[in-house]
């Protein structure tokens, strides 16, 4: 029996756009990257690329690389002979063999060490392989579809991902829009979450949110997309008891408390030492060569609107990050030690980039 993936739930636009393409795809016997940002539901995408596929029939392997360390990511992928390292006493078919007719997602597939990118590259373009340790060369047929949260070109450009196996992969990109990119879903999925956790706890109905719940759904970034709504539903009504009244009291930040560990101190980029209390607040140590046209000035003296002072302030620092970084958000985002996405809600935030 072959197992079904997870029902994908979703009526806006750009759901309705991803699925068109998943949908046109999957009988393409072609291997696919599957890209979006954490939480977005990549392998549910490609999952689904598999049970549209000729190969619905078949098995649908799933590894993730990053869990592998890079000695054992060759031989879990590819299997082993006895003796080809201590302990490997017996031979070992790896994944390529077990999905022999199916269908092969690697996700995290960015983090895949050089070497097994290598042979990767083989079985997707002649699907044939040694097994670790082993001399006789191995037939498959096997569709491959990887999975990444990072830019793989700029990988490649940075000599961290092979061009000529990006090029193979990319016979398609498939884009998961995120979920900030989906407002008309959220309520959707918070309502089929809501519904489904109060089945486990047995509650005789659902009573949905309140106003205030759903207001506050709304106006959230969403930085862990899907994953991160229904975490947040599930924790809110297991939180509700009762099932009686409307689900209220969101909790986005589970480790918001008074007795939470305090972080390990920041390290300072010039001297490769942590910030001492002594340092000023207001100092931006910049990169080599990227030295902004004006210094970060404090608010002005005699503005008296703390909360607008702040916003000045924060603005300015925005602009003077982009500067010195030559406008390259994902260089601006490391450099403010902030994610891609919190500098982009930053931006948007004070219209500096659009919406």
């Amino acid at each position: 029996m072959v197992n079904q993936p997870d029902q994908i739930i979703g009526t806006s636009p750009a759901f309705l756009d991803l699925m068109d393409k998943v949908s046109r795809a999957a009988p393409l016997d072609r291997p696919l990257l599957v890209v979006g940002e954490r939480g977005t539901g990549k392998e549910m995408v490609a999952a689904r690329l598999h049970f549209l596929s000729q190969r619905w029939n078949e098995v649908f392997q799933k590894m993730n690389c990053a869990a592998l360390a890079p000695t054992l990511l060759e031989s879990e992928l590819f299997g082993y002979e006895p003796g080809a390292f201590t302990g490997a006493r017996n031979r070992r078919a790896g994944r390529f063999e077990a999905a022999h007719k199916g269908s092969l997602f690697l996700d995290e597939i960015g983090t895949m060490a050089m070497q097994a990118q290598e042979k990767l590259l083989r079985v997707i373009e002649y699907g044939e392989f040694e097994r670790v340790g082993g001399t006789d060369t191995i037939q498959v047929d096997v569709r491959v579809v990887g999975a990444t949260n990072i830019d793989l070109p700029a990988a490649a450009d940075a000599g961290a991902f092979r061009h000529d196996l990006l090029d193979r992969l990319a016979f398609d990109v498939i884009t998961v829009p995120p979920l900030r990119e989906r407002p008309e879903d959220i309520m959707l999925l918070a309502n089929h979450f809501g519904i489904g956790m109060a089945r486990e706890l047995e509650w005789l109905t659902f009573p949905g949110f309140s106003d205030i719940a759903m207001e506050q759904m709304m106006d959230h970034h969403w930085p862990g997309n899907i994953r991160e709504l229904k975490n947040v539903i599930e924790r809110a009504v297991y939180c509700a008891w009762d099932g009686e009244a409307p689900v209220c009291g969101l909790v986005f930040d589970p480790f918001d408390s008074p007795y939470r560990p305090p972080a390990p101190p920041v390290e300072n980029p010039e001297t490769h030492g942590p910030i001492g209390a002594g340092a000023k607040a207001n100092t931006i140590a910049h990169p080599a060569g990227n030295q902004p046209s004006s210094a970060l000035s404090p608010p002005p003296a005699d503005h008296q609107d703390y909360k607008e002072a702040m916003r000045a302030h924060e603005r300015q620092l925005l602009e003077t990050a982009l500067e010195a970084n030559r406008f390259n958000q994902r260089a601006t985002a490391k450099w403010l030690n902030m994610s891609y996405d919190q500098l982009r809600h930053a931006l948007k935030k004070h219209q500096l980039i659009g919406s």
